[in-house]
């Protein structure tokens, strides 16, 4: 199993007169590791239940429960480290992604295409931050590398890793419609 690699998270808030303050530095510290998926993490760095976002308190708004969704009007931030598709994918079946990731709803779609293939009621602004990884729609498929940005809006994809390394991601995901 591959052990993610800890994300240094610097939160910002307010002081009781209103001044501007670093209320967290260090570890994010809500990672969930999917087993069943050769030890694929999610890292939530921050989430929002409404649009506007609030911004008053310093309670850490990453601190819930798993959910591979914002909820509608929400967002959430995270970074998700994918093992090498054939460690992840090495137990067989849809292992540690969107079934796992639901507590076991099925929301896959073609996945004769790959185990990996689902759709999300999400906008997602996907930043790759290491390594290399496909990006595959039910159509086509293109290969991400550092730097790279992708636009998902609610269509089916998968992630697939085929290298021998960790790919890093940071998702962005906004509650959309599902279409």
């Amino acid at each position: 199993m591959v052990i993610p690699t800890p994300i240094r998270r610097i939160v910002s808030g307010h002081d009781a007169q209103g001044n501007s303050i670093f209320i967290a530095d260090g570890a994010a510290p809500n990672v969930n590791v999917f087993e069943k998926g050769g030890g694929m993490a999610v890292t939530e760095l921050w989430s929002t239940d409404v649009t506007p976002a609030s911004n008053a308190g310093n309670d850490d708004a990453a601190d819930i429960k798993f959910a591979l969704e914002p909820p509608p009007g929400g967002s959430k931030f995270r970074v998700v480290e994918y093992p090498p598709d054939s460690v992840r994918f090495s137990q067989g079946g849809n292992a540690g992604t969107t079934r796992e990731m639901r507590g076991g709803a099925d929301v896959a779609t073609d996945t004769d295409r790959h185990p990996g293939m689902h759709k999300t009621a999400s906008l997602d602004y996907a930043i790759v931050l290491s390594g290399e990884i496909y990006a595959l729609m039910d159509e086509g498929e293109t290969l991400m590398r550092t730097g790279d940005v992708l636009i998902q809006r609610g269509t089916s994809h998968a992630w697939s890793n085929r290298t021998d390394q960790p790919a890093r991601v940071a998702f962005v995901l906004v509650g959309a419609e599902i279409l």
